[in-house]
This record gives structure tokens, sequence and C-alpha cells, in this order.
């Protein structure tokens, strides 16, 4: 007969740093008070001038280094796959399932909120002032802007930069697993906080977004990511699963 694991188990969330919940009220405070912020008319006028400085400080060659390093917040087609690549050869080499649901925690995680977030913020990118729709940079830099369609109304906050937090934290997670905890603490870092740092800059002097729409990403993103590290990924049941397929693979670097 085959063994399967237990389908109860005592749980306990994971530890994340820094320790409890206050910090993960402060994020959230944080979001809340800047989109408050922005509904109220706030902070609109460092947004413009940013704005204006990156689209009057743009010669060809920083522009298209801009764009290089943009594409490492692309979700599709470079952090999903990899993610998913990663989590399917640490589950082949450790004998063990638990790496794909931490991969669609992720995907659930930042899909569940992100996405519906713009959605009910409507704000325009900066380039809508110089692409259709054409707004006035006055008009394009509102949140809840109430726009139509299509009208590059899902700036805020930056997907790039919210969803770059969420999935180099579980590419640098399954990274330490596949060199069993060999990963250093410094390339652990750099892989988790380097790539967000580039987004915010680049999404920011490439006018794909406003100031405060990376900032907004920051706070949201470090939330999203606590919370999906407090799951404890090694120990959540998984009913009827063979015990050979049921291993810990969650290593600290």
């Amino acid at each position: 007969m085959r063994e399967t694991t237990p389908t109860t188990r005592n749980l306990r969330l994971a530890p994340v740093r820094p320790v409890g919940w206050w910090f993960d009220a402060l994020l959230l405070a944080g979001f809340v008070a800047l989109t408050g912020a922005l509904a109220a008319g706030h902070l609109l006028g460092p947004d413009l001038a940013v704005s204006g400085w990156a689209f009057t400080h743009d010669p060809a060659p920083l522009y298209r280094i801009a764009q290089v390093f943009n594409l490492l917040g692309q979700g599709g087609w470079l952090l999903m796959p990899v993610a998913g690549a990663l989590a399917v050869t640490v589950a082949w080499r450790r004998h063990t399932v638990r790496p794909l649901p931490l991969v669609a925690g992720a995907f659930m995680i930042t899909t569940l909120t992100i996405g519906p977030l713009k959605l009910w913020t409507d704000r325009a990118a900066p380039t809508a002032s110089v692409k259709e729709p054409f707004l006035a940079p006055e008009q394009a830099v509102e949140i809840f802007n109430q726009l139509p369609v299509g009208a590059y109304s899902m700036s805020y906050p930056s997907g790039h930069v919210a969803n770059a937090i969420v999935w180099y934290g579980v590419i640098a997670l399954l990274l330490t697993s596949l060199t069993d905890g060999r990963l250093s603490a410094n390339l652990y870092r750099l892989v988790r906080y380097a790539p967000p740092a580039v987004l915010l800059v680049t999404t920011t002097y490439l006018n794909f977004h406003w100031l405060t729409d990376g900032l907004a990403a920051l706070l949201l993103g470090l939330l999203l990511d606590r919370l999906l590290h407090r799951v404890p990924w090694n120990d959540l049941p998984l009913p009827g699963l063979p015990r050979q397929w049921d291993r810990p693979f969650i290593q600290q670097p």
C-alpha cells in the first residue's frame, strides 16, 4: 500500500524579519496613506516634476540601457517561467512537490491584489500625455481618474516593482534550496533586492510610471512578500501525497 502523508499537522507561521506584525501594519498604513494623499491631490507636484525631468533627459543610449534593465520586471515571460523552472528542478532533485505550491501561491497573491488595485485606482501613465489619449500631464497624474478602458489607466501601483519583489524573493528561496543552502547571504540579498531597486528607477526614468506608483508598489510588494514567506511551505498539509514526495525544501541562506 502506498504510504501517504498525514492530513493534519501542527502548523506555525514561518518567521520573517523584522519579526512581528507591526512592520506589516506599517507597510499597509504607508500604502493607504500614500493612496489617500494622492486622492486628495497631494504629491502630484513631485510626480510631475520627476516625470518632466525624465522626458527632457532621455538621450537614446541611456534610454535603451534603461529599457534593457527594465526587462528584469517582465513577469509573463521571465519571472514566472524562471520561478517555475527552478521549482520543478528543486522538486525533482529533492524529491518533493512542495516548491510547486510556493510558485502557485506567489501567482495567486500577486494576481488577486496588484491587478484589482490597478483597475480600482484608474491612473494614467506619464506616457498618456504623449500618446493616446493625449491627456494633459495635470490630468494624467490624477488618481481615481475614471479614464476610458485602455487609456493607459493601470499605472498605480507599479506592477513591475511589486511583482519583482515577490517573484525575486521566490527565486532567491528556490536558488537557496537548489544549492543546498550554500548560496551566500550576500548573493541571496542581491537576487532579492537589486532587481526591484533597478525597476523602481527604470520604470520612473522611462516614464512608464509616476514616482509614487513605484513607491506604492514598494510598500505593497514588501507586504505581499512577507505574507508569502509567513506560510509554512515545508509543513503545509498536502493530503494524499506520497511520503517520498513530501520532503521539506526551504533552507536559510
